[in-house]
Order: C-alpha cells, then structure tokens, then sequence
C-alpha cells in the first residue's frame, strides 16, 4: 500500500497489455527453449570482514541490498532458436543488482555468433510509475468514504494531496482516500522484470547451446565456526570439537534454483567503488578427500586464492539467508589455554613514531587477563584445510545437565594449512595482575632514560597457571633490559614476553629495568 500526499492508494490494473517489444526494423524474435535444459552456477565473492556483518541483513524483513558486503558471478546455461541473421533476445532471468557492464553472452554451439548490440531495461512497472504515465490522461479511481464507495473517473492532473481530477464537464475534484485506480490499458516502455536485450547476429540458424554470464552485487558470504572445548591433561590443555558453516546472503533481487555452487575465499582486489551513504560495515594444498564428504564443499587451490566447491546443486532464493556445512565436525583436536597479561594502556601498545621521554605517559595499566585457545592447523592433529575468514563460536559442557555454555567468540582471518589459530575468549576471574612504574630517570644531555617495572601475578584458582606477561618497549627504538628477574623471549623489535607458571593462591613478582638510549 502506497500513501499519494494525503490519500491510500491500491493500485488496480484492470486491462493488461503485454510489454511491447523493443526491436530493430524487421529483426524476428529469439525463442528460449524449454527450463528443463538450464542450468545456473554461481560464485560469490565476500568483501566482509569476519564478524562484521551487522544482524539485520540477515534477521530482517527489509532487504538491505545496498549494504551486503559482497558480490557473484552468475552463469546461466540455456538453449534457444536462432534464426539466420540478426535476432534479437529478450532474457528476463537476471539479478535486479547486475552490474550491466559485466554481461557476457556467448552461444557454445557457434562461437562467431555475435553480439552486435545490448540493451538493459530496469524501467520497472510500479504504481507510481503507472500514475507518473497517466498524468494528463483518464483514469478512474474509488473513494472510500466509511463503508460508502464513490467512482470517479476524470483527466488525472496530479498527485499530490490526493488524487486531483479534472471530469468531462470541466469540474476539478480532489479525491482522497481513494484504492484500486483503474488505467484502460499499461503504458508501452513499463516491464515487470529487470530485462536483457540483445541484437544477436549469426549464420547458423536452430537451437544453440547458449551462456550468460554477468556480475551481481547484493550477494556475500562467510564462514561460522562452532567450537566445543573439553579440559584437557592439566589447567593448561584442552580439546576442540571444531565444526564449520558457510553463512550466505542472497538479497540480490533474484532467486536461483538448483544451482552449482562455488566460493572463493582470499583477498581479491577490486576497483575502488564508492560506497553508499548508509554503508558503515566494517566480510601445494591438498584437496581435503578425508574431511569433506562428496556432496559437501571440496576445497582446492585457485591462483593465488582457495576456491570451495559444492558437490550437490543447492537453491539461494532471493532475501534468505541459507547455512551450508563447510566440512565435517574434527574432533578431539588438541589445543592449548594461554593467558596473558598485556598492562599497557591500548595507546601505547605497538610502535609509536617519536621518543616517548614523559614518564607519566603508559605508567598505569589495566588489571585484565586475557583468556586465548591456541592449536595450530595441521593435518596430523584432524585439521589441516584452508580455513577461510570468519566468526568463531566457543562453548564448553556443563557436566551437571549436559548443556552446552557460551565461554566466547572471535574473529579469524583467511588460515593457511599449517598455520597457528589463536582465539581470544574473554578476561580470566581468578588471576589478577597488577603492572607499576617503580622508577623513572633521564638524561637528556648524555640521551638515555631508564624505567623500572614491577608486574604482580597473583593466581586465586586451586591449580597452578601458566601466564604470559607481555610488554611493549615503547619509549624508544634502541633499549637494552637489566636486572631482570625472570627470563625473557623477545617477540619482535619492540616487544618482550615473560612467560612464568604461577602457584595455587600464589604469587608471582616480575621486575625489569629497561634502558633506552637516542
């Protein structure tokens, strides 16, 4: 229903036309052969970043066509007459997203038929499309006045404010609350598909094996990862029941049954496109023969990219949202619980460009550790397949009613075989640590400043922990560590981890005085 300034409007067409045919000169129409021998295939391309895509792309009732971080390539396989000479086709089974610029036609029985011309037709019929072509022509409306109806029928002058009409004896009537307008007949030009037309020339009339291909936009997918963690030997051990999904949105104004299913996961780069005003989203391998069953994805390696193929035709239709299984459920995985502590305020952790000589500046911290799953995914551990980006799910099995309980999320980006996978689940309860400034002095006239730090571990639960203390060197690129009291690993050019295992309600006490020199 459609509000026209001050009335409701249900448009009624009561004598329908066809579409006219658009056509050049003396050019004889293409005819499709029957659906039974098309086919559809698609690959979908994500621009989503893992996690990111907001719930209300893939919840709502509205589609959100211009904000789903992704796009397709759609190939439809058909059979058609051709007659000798030039024809033109009308191919009305297009995404209302295509991007025209994309659109290939190649018939396969005949490579040197040609395309000599395309049209693309979006002048879609509406009713305010139907009123926008009747102004100044007849039409009649009823006005709803409670339970009484009145028909008017006049010359229509305008829209708003209602639905003004001028009648045969030159009065002007403005009518209001008016439904089902009756117009005698459908504009020619209004279609009610978004429409293909091509001027196909060829030497070989009679059936051709035909496919078209274009680009659609409106169309994203990602991967789910549900987790399920099991202590393991010790406090610091576990194992993951590791189960993936593919999630895919289809809201690009077209529906596509039965058809072949391809993803691509990697980092594909395209021309920069401008972005809609209400878009703020932040979306030799082996084939994995023993972890996907044939009518699942099977994965391989595609240029400098992973490609997932599925093994069975599946149906997207338009505005859903449909969850496909990416592998089997690896099971018993082992991984490894890692806490660390990271002191520094968030300003300060990383590379800062300049010397950092006021000694305030990063002395307070926070208190926070940090709870992270690490396993590395590889073959020998019931892993080892290219894990593409996405949102990773954590739970853990309450043994007193067998439920399963949320510990976690994070995000992955694109995992290599035999690459590390480290998720962050939350912030630990029963171990607190505390990171001081014990002493600061500089001399700005030799060019050296040194800082005393004192980080304080203290373990609350009832069996022992292992703990990271990471710290950022800050201040400045040339520094030398003194005096410290326990060992350290140096991570990268700014960065040092001291990895300690802390009592049961013990405590564990870190000092270190860092030298910097300019």
């Amino acid at each position: 229903m459609r509000r026209h300034g001050l009335g409701m409007c249900r448009v009624a067409v009561t004598t329908f036309v066809a579409v006219l045919t658009l056509g050049w000169g003396g050019m004889r129409p293409a005819v499709w052969a029957a659906e039974e021998g098309s086919t559809t295939a698609l690959t979908i391309y994500s621009s989503a970043q893992p996690g990111a895509i907001p719930p209300e792309l893939y919840t709502g009732g509205m589609p959100f066509r211009g904000q789903v971080p992704g796009y397709a390539m759609v190939r439809h396989e058909r059979s058609m007459d051709l007659p000798n000479g030039r024809s033109q086709v009308r191919f009305t089974d297009v995404a209302a997203q295509i991007d025209p610029t994309t659109v290939s036609f190649v018939s396969l029985s005949d490579p040197q038929t040609r395309v000599l011309e395309q049209n693309y037709q979006f002048d879609l019929v509406s009713g305010d499309k139907l009123m926008e072509r009747y102004l100044d022509r007849q039409i009649t409306v009823d006005q709803i006045t409670g339970d009484k109806v009145q028909t008017f029928t006049g010359t229509l002058l305008s829209t708003s404010g209602g639905v003004i009409l001028r009648g045969e004896d030159g009065q002007v009537q403005v009518v209001q609350n008016y439904a089902n307008v009756r117009f005698p007949e459908l504009p020619g030009g209004l279609i009610t598909r978004p429409t293909l037309v091509w001027e196909v020339a060829t030497a070989q009339p009679g059936p051709h094996r035909t496919r078209v291909t274009y680009q659609t936009s409106a169309m994203t997918w990602w991967a789910d990862y549900n987790l399920i963690f099991a202590e393991g030997a010790d406090a610091n051990s576990g194992l993951l029941d590791v189960g993936a999904w593919v999630s895919i949105i289809n809201q690009s104004g077209a529906s596509y049954p039965d058809a072949r299913l391809k993803l691509i996961a990697g980092d594909v780069h395209r021309a920069p496109q401008p972005q809609p005003k209400m878009m703020r989203a932040r979306m030799a391998p082996e084939e994995m023969s023993q972890m996907v069953d044939a009518a699942g994805f099977e994965e391989k390696a595609f240029f400098e990219y992973h490609l997932y193929t599925l093994g069975r035709p599946t149906t997207l239709p338009d505005n859903s949202t449909k969850q496909i299984e990416l592998f089997p459920v690896a099971r018993q995985v082992p991984c490894e619980k890692v806490l660390v502590y990271y002191g520094l305020d968030q300003g300060f952790r990383g590379f800062l460009p300049s010397l950092i000589t006021d000694r305030n500046l990063g002395a307070q911290g926070n208190k926070k550790v940090d709870i992270y799953l690490r396993f590395k995914n590889e073959e020998q551990i019931g892993m080892g397949m290219p894990l593409p980006a996405g949102r990773i799910r954590v739970s853990k099995l309450d043994p007193a009613d067998d439920s399963l309980e949320f510990i976690g999320e994070d995000a992955i980006d694109h995992t290599p075989r035999n690459e590390e996978v480290l998720i962050k689940l939350g912030s630990a309860f029963d171990v607190v640590c505390e990171r001081t400034q014990l002493d600061f002095q500089i001399d700005t006239r030799r060019s050296w400043m040194e800082e005393t730090i004192e980080i304080k571990i203290r373990n609350h639960k009832t069996e022992p922990v292992k703990i990271i203390a990471k710290e950022n060197l800050y201040r400045w690129v040339n520094w030398e560590i003194q005096q410290p009291t326990h060992k350290f690993e140096k991570a990268d050019a700014r960065t040092i981890h001291f990895p300690v295992t802390v009592a049961p309600d013990g405590e564990v006490v870190i000092r270190y005085k860092v030298r910097y020199t300019w």
